[in-house]
């Protein structure tokens, strides 16, 4: 049987253990705070709103090695091969690095599955913060921490991740250079000064891994739809668009990390799927490096504001997924890619609703419909 490669992007916020979270999440659990106080807020929602749906397996320190052990056992019994883990750099130094480095690293079963690494390099406001979010439908959510980073800065950041886990035998690799992922691009250029220096960062940046024992460096952009970027690091007017991007720095693949960022969800799971057909084809035809077809699970971020936020996914059941990522998969039979790579989002973004871990609506249903798709 052909295997693929399915990977779930990992959102590493579901532990106590970065202490500089509790900011967010006060009581010392991460995210979890918000997902187990949703019923309290409900009064504050349409009254035909509801989110119905708790953890399955509890909440559950995702920085500890005992739980990541029975999570890689799971994934990988229901063919989820691979973690994206969301990676980030705030203030001169990571922040949530415990749950890829304490809890997936740390388990003594890591090896079955394959993990990357997707640097979320956007701002920092109060979007996790549920006392604070709707401050940003106000136009008044602040930075707390930005995600900017200039080139003494990047290429620290780089030697981190060259030294701390691309050598580990286990980090997902393409033709052997480790594939690394950019979530915004817009924020890197602004940091490094523009798209020249951007791409002078980024080719020592592979320099540097060919110095470390690697063949190169496999860069990934993740891709939200066609857009405009200022690619100047100022507030000028040197804008061009992403398909011109991609070539211009150098990357090697693009893929997606949620419907949201290309689809209106605000509408049935069924309705939303022709559209994202059309933006994988979009891809292919307008890229000339790989695209890697991405299925979300749902969308509904509800969970972190008091207000309503009327952009809910509706109906997106395990049979309707099922039937995305079963045209994931024909995609890739009919390409001729690198690797039989689809990206999943997520394994766990419960506020945002999109999420593959069981839960008490359709219990282990999302994994289930992996299981039929790339495994029966």
């Amino acid at each position: 049987m052909k295997q693929y490669d399915i990977a779930a992007y990992v959102w590493p916020s579901y532990t106590g253990k970065e202490l500089r979270a509790r900011q967010f999440w006060p009581d010392g659990m991460g995210e979890w705070q918000t997902v187990m106080s949703v019923p309290s807020r409900m009064p504050l929602k349409p009254a035909d709103y509801e989110w119905d749906r708790k953890p399955l397996w509890g909440c559950c320190d995702e920085a500890d090695p005992k739980v990541m052990e029975m999570q890689i056992e799971e994934a990988t019994r229901h063919g989820v091969n691979v973690f994206i883990y969301d990676w980030y750099w705030y203030d001169h130094r990571p922040f949530l690095e415990q749950c890829l480095d304490e809890g997936f690293l740390g388990a003594s079963n890591n090896e079955q599955m394959k993990f990357y690494i997707m640097w979320a390099n956007h701002d920092a406001g109060y979007t996790w913060d549920v006392r604070l979010s709707d401050l940003l439908w106000r136009g008044q959510d602040p930075i707390v921490w930005s995600g900017q980073v200039d080139r003494k800065e990047f290429e620290i950041v780089a030697h981190r991740l060259i030294e701390k886990y691309f050598s580990r035998p286990n980090y997902y690799k393409i033709n052997g250079k480790p594939l690394f992922m950019i979530y915004d691009v817009d924020n890197l250029v602004a940091g490094l000064g523009g798209i020249e220096a951007t791409r002078e960062a980024l080719d020592w940046f592979r320099a540097e891994c060919v110095k470390a024992g690697h063949p190169g460096l496999e860069l990934q952009l993740t891709g939200w739809g066609e857009r405009v970027s200022n690619m100047s690091g100022v507030d000028g007017t040197h804008t061009i668009s992403t398909k011109e991007v991609v070539p211009a720095l150098g990357f090697d693949s693009v893929t997606n990390y949620q419907f949201v960022h290309f689809c209106d969800m605000n509408r049935d799971y069924a309705d939303i799927l022709p559209e994202v057909y059309a933006e994988w084809a979009r891809m292919d035809k307008d890229y000339t490096v790989p695209y890697y077809p991405h299925v979300s699970v749902g969308w509904d971020n509800n969970p972190r504001f008091r207000g309503y936020v009327p952009c809910v996914c509706r109906n997106n059941t395990p049979e309707i997924f099922e039937t995305a990522l079963i045209k994931a998969k024909e995609y890739v039979d009919s390409h001729d890619l690198p690797v039989p790579l689809i990206t999943v989002n997520s394994w766990n973004e419960w506020t945002e609703t999109s999420y593959l871990e069981p839960d008490t609506k359709y219990g282990y249903g999302y994994l289930k419909a992996i299981k039929r798709v790339f495994k029966e």
